[in-house]
């Protein structure tokens, strides 16, 4: 473990988490509320000529997790020493591969770096650049899950380790052919995390001492969804996507309330469940996407309806591999198997238009394209995997480019496809954007508003 001593930062980042996280933060996995919104007002319009001021950079190792951002500090985690960009063979082959994982804390005015804490994580994962799982922000704490399963809980003032768990060692999970990816969910004094293993699925522990409290669901194949809580049929749910089942628990007990069927091929559940009033919506790339109807008047879900084309290659509706459709108005937006951007109609799963602009450099389809949709105001903050940064409204009427920007080199490899698969935070009217060698911070202020940071 290497830390700086900054008795400075320590002190204040201590007041800071005491009094609660900042409107203006990005703390979790998509967002305040889990829900891929950005609330921030005074964002720019357009892009200027030349793309907007770059705050700051910090060099970095390589991996795909979402950095995220609170109280001032900046965290995300990395594999500092891979040589790999990647997979070094098929796809669907795993890499063993020694070396270490490391999680960062940084300053979030200037990205100097506060302190890191790094652990041995040897990986026999397929794609072993680093880790996928976005860590989480809670006050004083921060929560991180890396590929082979190593559970932290470090204090964000000093970066020492509270309590961890090994969900191999400790919960008998295999990690699975791309790894452990699900971002850990705070409900209340519970840290929920997507686990697998001999005996559950989804496993809750005390976020202040790593003590077990409940487990449940079957031992699937956990997939690589994130989990997430809604409110419907007069309870709050805790929606857990694993690769068999789409489930409805108490966040309190893990007692589960339903469980609709939904196989996917290669346990392809990677996309967080996505609701819309009574509705709620996932999609894979190999076994297209559900709509279930919640049940207004007790925790319940019936489904309305399943769409499959012959393959990931004619896909009917849509088959989103990395990135999270948004639904709303009554139409679902996502990107399809080979980079489709598409709208749907909610209610029977039509398909209303397609467009490549957004997500291809040549107007041409490509297997596992990805691109992350963000929602501000009345327009979509787009990040493609060429690293560009697009503004556009989408509407059933089709997609309107308001503006783009190259923010990022992409450094990956899908194929022999350059690739940037990792999901940006946005944070006091900036974003955060990393790939594997670097993370970034630029400005998206409107001319005259006042900096959003603290």
């Amino acid at each position: 473990m290497h830390l700086h001593p900054r008795s400075f930062f320590r002190l204040a980042l201590s007041l800071a988490g005491s009094a609660g996280l900042s409107a203006a933060d990005w703390p979790q996995w998509q967002g305040p509320q889990r829900d891929g919104v950005w609330r921030e007002n005074g964002i720019v319009d357009t892009f200027p000529a030349g793309g907007p001021p770059v705050r700051w950079r910090t060099p970095i190792g390589a991996g795909y997790s979402s950095p995220v951002v609170a109280n001032g500090r900046v965290v995300l985690t990395d594999r500092p020493d891979s040589s790999t960009r990647g997979n070094t063979g098929n796809a669907l082959s795993r890499t063993a591969e020694t070396g270490r994982e490391r999680i960062l804390c940084l300053n979030e005015a200037d990205g100097r770096v506060l302190w890191e804490y790094e652990y041995d994580c040897p990986y026999n994962i397929s794609y072993p650049s680093g880790p996928r799982a976005c860590p989480t922000f809670d006050g004083p704490r921060v929560y991180t899950v890396g590929a082979e399963g190593n559970l932290h809980c470090l204090e964000v003032a000093t970066g020492k380790v509270i309590w961890a768990r090994d969900f191999k060692k400790d919960h008998g999970a295999r990690t699975q052919l791309w790894g452990f990816a699900g971002a850990p969910l705070i409900d209340g004094h519970r840290l929920i995390c997507v686990v697998g293993g001999e005996h559950q699925t989804v496993v809750a522990f005390d976020k202040e001492t790593g003590r077990e409290l409940w487990s449940a669901l079957p031992p699937h194949e956990p997939g690589y969804s994130s989990p997430v809580i809604i409110e419907a049929g007069g309870a709050r749910q805790l929606i857990v996507w694993d690769a068999e089942t789409l489930n409805g628990l108490d966040p309190a007990t893990g007692k589960v309330f339903w469980s609709v069927p939904f196989k996917t091929k290669l346990g392809h559940a990677i996309g967080t469940p996505r609701k819309s009033g009574d509705f709620l919506f996932v999609s894979a790339f190999f076994d297209g996407s559900k709509l279930l109807r919640l049940d207004p008047a007790q925790p319940a879900a019936t489904e309305v309806w399943s769409l499959k084309g012959p393959n990931e290659s004619r896909a009917e509706g849509l088959h989103s591999l990395m990135g999270t459709p948004f639904l709303e108005n009554g139409y679902i937006y996502g990107v399809c198997s080979f980079g489709q951007l598409r709208c749907l109609k909610m209610a029977t799963g039509e398909r209303v238009w397609e467009t490549l602009a957004p997500t291809t450099a040549d107007g041409k389809p490509a297997r596992w394209v990805t691109a992350f949709l963000v929602k501000h105001e009345d327009r979509f903050f787009i990040y493609n995997e060429k690293g560009d940064l697009i503004i556009a409204r989408l509407s059933p009427a089709g997609y309107e480019e308001v503006s783009r920007t190259h923010l990022l080199k992409p450094t990956n490899k899908a194929g022999a496809r350059a690739v940037h698969w990792s999901h940006p935070a946005f944070a006091h009217r900036s974003v955060y954007v990393r790939n594997d060698q670097e993370i970034i911070c630029v400005d998206l202020r409107a001319a005259g508003a006042v900096s959003g940071r603290r």
